[in-house]
């Protein structure tokens, strides 16, 4: 009996280039192989992870898997090919189909460590990255199941059943002759399209659930083997093909079970996981990094470098201060030019007294220079102002270069610069209020006029170049 609808077989799955076969089931495997791989890359990358490593890892865990996979369905029918009547060639055969995904998934996990263990990244993070791909892959494969039109389910009387030709439906054992039981409906249960929905499903479910918990550690991966050991528990108890049965369920109803369990009681020990994955790694072959380098390099923010950075800046500027100030240098050197011509100003009066005395007392010795100062022309007299004026100046320009070290280190005990600044224009009306204690010797018809000279002249002016030869300074009393 066939439904008025239903979902046609393909006519064949082999095509030949040639000597070389084309087998659609080995397409359907590589196509997941692919999506699997393209799904952990961008997860991997979205972890931190540097690109090529999920291929770099699929090398190893492809081929373990694949061994894995057949070693898992022969030993679960060995009968089939150990029996009587069986050929232990066949076990082979994998183009005609025969992977037990619970094989594929242990073995293949053996080789995803081997290829992590080689580069130094975590097997858990690298197994959540590939757990949607994974699922998909899955999704991808069972179509190879419709293509060899294997492992359906009950009959089914619906639009979306699935139409099997005579040559692929139940058998009696192991022989040719038809099953009388399904030998006149055509039409079964596609469960190879309700695996794939649901592992899509499971895929979506994966996505979000890491999106919205975060989920790190393994916990990811844990999530996709419980979400489709729950699909693939009701999907076989629809198959009808030839399997191992224990108290009225399959062996793989069984392997679910414990698989689950297992998966659950991860996922609530690993509840409160956290803390860096290692997912930077290093190339193979290259030296691994030391200590758990690798693992805190991961979460670490962008601006950490720089942190580490500000204790050595710091350093530096503690063993040389002028570094942190670079404009110190230039305020000493001001400091001590003020200092030097404070100095100065406080020591140039004392000076310009004792230089008084002096002249005086050089006029009562030398009786006949005032003679002759007196006798010269008027025209000499009016010079000589001038220039003592300009000689005065001259030995101010260069007496703080000769005194400024000594004064600065003279001023640095004495009383501070405020109070010493003011000193200078109180002390000249001092003298010239005070009046002289010895008065000099009345002198010849021409000493008025020198007196003239010296008393009522700029300062110092007549033995302006005896003081400049003894470096003392000479200021105009202007």
């Amino acid at each position: 009996m066939h439904p008025v609808a239903f979902i046609p077989s393909p006519s064949q799955g082999v095509w030949h280039l040639g000597p070389i076969p084309l087998r659609a089931y080995a397409i359907m495997i590589i196509l997941g192989i692919v999506v699997a791989v393209w799904v952990g890359e961008r997860r991997w990358a979205a972890k931190g992870g540097a690109p090529g490593t999920i291929i770099d890892v699929a090398v190893w865990a492809v081929p373990f898997g694949l061994v894995g996979g057949r070693l898992y369905h022969v030993v679960t029918d060995a009968q089939r090919y150990f029996g009587s009547g069986g050929d232990p060639v066949r076990a082979l055969e994998i183009w005609k189909g025969g992977l037990g995904i619970w094989g594929a998934i242990a073995l293949g996990a053996v080789g995803a460590w081997v290829g992590c263990r080689r580069r130094g990244i975590s097997i858990l993070a690298l197994a959540d990255a590939c757990a949607p791909g994974i699922v998909l892959a899955q999704a991808v494969g069972r179509w190879g199941n419709y293509w060899n039109q294997e492992l359906y389910g009950k009959p089914l009387h619906t639009f979306w059943a699935l139409k099997i030709d005579p040559s692929h439906r139940p058998t009696l054992g192991d022989g040719p002759a038809l099953n009388p039981k399904y030998e006149n409906i055509g039409t079964y249960h596609p469960t190879f399209l309700y695996e794939s929905l649901w592992c899509i499903g499971v895929a979506i479910l994966i996505v979000w659930a890491d999106r919205r918990y975060k989920l790190t550690h393994g916990r990811a991966f844990a999530l996709y083997v419980a979400a489709y050991t729950v699909g693939r528990g009701w999907i076989e108890a629809l198959r009808i093909d030839d399997a191992h049965h224990f108290l009225g369920l399959r062996l793989n109803d069984y392997t679910s079970i414990v698989v689950f369990l297992c998966a659950v009681a991860y996922l609530y020990f690993a509840r409160d996981k956290t803390g860096p994955e290692a997912v930077v790694g290093h190339a193979p072959g290259a030296a691994a990094p030391s200590g758990d380098s690798a693992s805190t390099a991961v979460d670490a923010p962008a601006g950490d470098a720089t942190a580490k950075d500000e204790p050595a800046k710091d350093a530096a500027k503690d063993e040389d201060p002028e570094a942190e100030r670079p404009g110190d240098a230039a305020d000493e050197a001001d400091e001590a030019e003020t200092a030097a011509e404070l100095a100065s100003e406080e020591t140039a009066p004392e000076k310009a007294e004792a230089a008084e005395a002096e002249a005086a007392e050089a006029e009562g010795e030398k009786p006949e220079a005032a003679k002759d100062e007196a006798g010269k022309p008027e025209a000499a007299e009016a010079d000589e102002p001038a220039d003592a004026a300009q000689d005065a100046q001259d030995a101010q320009d260069a007496q703080p270069a000769e005194d400024a070290p000594g004064d600065a280190a003279g001023t640095s005990d004495q009383e501070p610069a405020p109070e010493t600044a003011e000193e200078p224009a109180e002390r000249p009306e001092e003298a010239a209020a005070e009046p002289d204690p010895e008065p000099a010797p009345e002198p010849g018809p021409g000493a008025p006029a020198a007196a003239v000279n010296s008393e009522n002249g700029p300062d110092g002016a007549a033995d302006a170049p005896e003081r400049v030869g003894k470096g003392e300074p000479v200021k105009d009393g202007k």
